[in-house]
């Protein structure tokens, strides 16, 4: 049961952090011309490997 509630909850991380991405897209191309980069690609990274590293019941 927990797992199943950790699963969903990384599940829910996972696409708010695709949502957030997604909206800093206008920052991001600006920060982009500036020579800054945005770091948001590595915690999509880490949320899915996480994800994908939960064993299904």
């Amino acid at each position: 049961m927990i797992q199943r509630v950790y699963r969903g909850t990384l599940l829910a991380l996972y696409q708010i952090s695709l949502a957030v991405g997604i909206l800093l897209m206008p920052l991001a191309l600006v920060a982009n011309r500036a020579g800054v980069t945005l770091p948001i690609h590595r915690l999509i990274d880490r949320l899915d490997s996480a994800y994908e590293g939960v064993k299904e019941p």
